[in-house]
């Protein structure tokens, strides 16, 4: 696998001794000796850090560049405030989501975050669609989440400016001497920041946080399960371009000023469509939450099927989660099967496993709002 890519900590997770695996085309650590389970209990009961330089960070500037970008995402950018963070949807032609973002109104530009495994295209289609007009660029910087009920303790040592920000703002400061760009929020359902640093420099900050007692280094595999419980979707797995946002249940991604009746309704990819599910409430599948029965975790693939063997679904997400001590998943199921207390059935080697729909978080969010 010598053609895998290296974040700037990847010589550091050597030395921590994780297990690194091919992941979106970089070489990332899914776990550290601690091991996943204990990597999602100290997240969640004390700070964890996370590198997740392999995402992809680009920079969109120029004229009525919030307008222009609206042109291709769903969400309210002329309405967002200069330091506000915003998560947004590339749609298609054809309704479905073609990747899931963070926006950033940074004043004479806005900051993206986008998903490892779809960077390359998302930066095709800004160029396709923008690049006549705007200046779009890659930003080379690697990106770290300090994510726990700990994390705006350690923050307050290095940047405590930083701690002002609430949920979804973002701000510009110095870290342990470094300009860093810092994010509250990420992809737990905890409290947290996510810090953009020089890619020469991350090295050093990454080390500084790791030397706080609460943090410990988190791998790929605590992240997933750690999402899971938050409800959160995964791009690839849980969406992708099949999929609309209505039948994602990400309606709210859909700003009320971009819905029939706003003042800027539609005119973006798939409008159409999307809009129609968001009146007519006539999409046939739903994205829900599952909570299994027994122990056995259900992972993703699995058909879900009702009490007579009818295949009605099919599991997007899946596995054991650790804050709840049992199996929980997420996935798509006929709307008849959608309501919270539904029963149906996972298939796992050939066996037919209960399991209860439910709504999503599994675990109640702890961002900081203020």
């Amino acid at each position: 696998m010598t053609d895998l890519k290296h974040t700037p900590l990847h010589a550091l997770h050597q030395e921590l001794d994780a297990k690194m695996v091919p992941f979106a085309g970089y070489d990332m650590p899914v776990q550290y000796p601690l091991g996943v389970k204990k990597e999602h209990e100290h997240t969640r009961a004390q700070c964890g850090l996370f590198d997740v330089s392999h995402m992809g960070q680009i920079s969109v500037s120029g004229a009525d560049v919030a307008e222009a970008l609206e042109t291709l995402i769903p969400a309210d950018l002329l309405g967002l405030p200069v330091g506000g963070q915003r998560y947004g949807l590339f749609t298609g032609t054809e309704s479905g989501i073609l990747d899931d973002l963070m926006l950033v109104n940074a004043g004479d530009h806005f900051y993206l975050v986008v998903n490892a495994a779809c960077k390359e295209q998302d930066l095709a289609h800004l160029r396709v669609n923008l690049g006549n007009t705007h200046e779009i660029d890659v930003l080379e910087r690697g990106l770290l989440a300090l994510q726990g009920p700990k994390a705006a303790e350690v923050m307050a040592r290095h940047c405590p400016d930083a701690c002002e920000l609430i949920f979804m703002q973002h701000g510009r400061f110095t870290l342990g001497g470094v300009e860093v760009w810092v994010s509250r929020s990420g992809y737990t359902g905890e409290d947290g920041f996510e810090i953009s640093i020089p890619a020469e420099q991350t090295e050093a900050v990454a080390r500084l946080l790791l030397g706080e007692p609460e943090v410990e280094a988190i791998g790929l595999g605590a992240r997933d399960s750690l999402r899971l419980e938050a409800g959160l979707c995964l791009y690839g797995h849980d969406m992708d371009e099949t999929t609309t946002p209505v039948e994602a249940g990400l309606i709210w991604a859909i700003a009320k000023p971009r819905r029939h009746g706003g003042e800027r309704a539609g005119g973006f990819p798939g409008a159409d469509l999307i809009l129609h599910q968001i009146d007519a409430k006539d999409h046939g599948r739903k994205r829900v939450g599952l909570v299994a029965e027994g122990r056995a975790p259900v992972r993703e693939g699995a058909e879900l099927t009702d009490a007579d063997g009818k295949v009605i679904g099919q599991v997007t997400s899946g596995g054991f989660g650790p804050s709840l001590g049992k199996p929980v998943a997420m996935g798509y199921v006929e709307r008849a099967y959608e309501a919270p207390g539904s029963s149906v059935f996972a298939v796992v080697r050939g066996k037919a496993l209960p399991m209860t729909v439910t709504a999503t978080p599994f675990v109640a969010a702890n961002y900081y709002r203020g």
